[in-house]
């Protein structure tokens, strides 16, 4: 086939760890479905039960979704005073901490620390390192990025999202940022993806909106992210009161979305199939 008509499609779970509903929807929706990869969120309350998950699951790319807002930290506050509250939950005001890392050396050295633990904790799961990205795509702060890069080599990083998702006004406005975050990657050899899907309709990827996006898949490497659980709403976390998590679990089990997968020129995995895919080379067989 030409070269140009391949695709390789990375379908991904965000938020495994935050919970056993969302933990059995990644499980199922790898071992029956089409989901490929999975972020998790080391300091959740359910990542042990995630890991020991995916550790049976030898086929599933498991990342690190660093977590520096809208979560608790690794670190106790002691550690981090200036990045959690007396729970160890992140503050969420996100402007607000994004120019503290910015500004203020002090609050630069917790967050790399922080970074740092996050990592450490990932290793100590036993899991391969597949992909960084971040809750609510924080990464794309260029002080969280560097760090990130800088750390996350040292644990073997060697991929990261761009969550870049085409015809998003938001994508339009930050067209800096992300030229900027593509520009880091490529001067630090990690792998990343050309396009990201999700971002539109987070919470919301049914099975239709999957299947439109699957019938104008662009060549190139693109990801899909969801939110599946096996409950919804705020059954899973009340900052998520308006996520339908159990059509998106729905979604990645439909055998419609398997059959639009099932086109010779599309391959799924992970971000570390990504340079293999770009150098041209076969898929290694199953």
């Amino acid at each position: 086939m030409p070269e140009g008509s391949r695709r390789l499609c990375i379908i991904t779970a965000d938020d495994f760890g935050l919970a056993t509903a969302v933990n059995e929807a990644v499980e199922a929706a790898h071992r029956l479905g089409v989901l490929t990869a999975a972020s998790l969120m080391v300091a959740a309350p359910a990542a042990q039960d995630a890991a020991r998950r995916a550790r049976a699951c030898p086929g599933l790319r498991t990342g690190l979704h660093l977590t520096l807002c809208d979560g608790h930290s690794v670190l106790p506050r002691r550690q981090i005073p200036d990045l959690v509250d007396n729970d160890n939950r992140f503050h969420d005001n996100m402007a607000g901490a994004g120019w503290r890392f910015f500004a203020r050396p002090r609050v630069r050295a917790q967050l790399a620390a922080e970074i740092r633990a996050q990592f450490a904790a990932f290793a100590r799961l036993g899991l391969t390192l597949d992909h960084l990205d971040a809750h609510k795509h924080f990464h794309l702060h260029p002080t969280v990025l560097s760090l990130a890069l800088g750390i996350g080599r040292e644990f073997g990083l060697h991929a990261v999202r761009v969550p870049a998702e085409p015809g998003l006004l938001s994508t339009r406005l930050l067209l800096p940022w992300l030229a900027l975050m593509r520009a880091r990657l490529r001067r630090a050899g990690m792998a990343c993806n050309d396009r990201l899907y999700g971002v539109a309709h987070s919470g919301a990827m049914h099975e239709a909106r999957l299947l439109q996006v699957l019938a104008g898949l662009p060549p190139g490497v693109t990801e899909i992210y969801l939110h599946p659980a096996t409950l919804s709403g705020a059954a899973v976390t009340p900052a998520m009161s308006a996520y339908r998590h159990e059509d998106e679990l729905a979604a990645l089990l439909s055998p419609a979305v398997r059959a639009a997968l099932l086109s010779p020129d599309i391959e799924l995995g992970g971000y570390a199939d990504i340079t293999r895919f770009r150098s041209g080379l076969p898929r290694s067989p199953a």
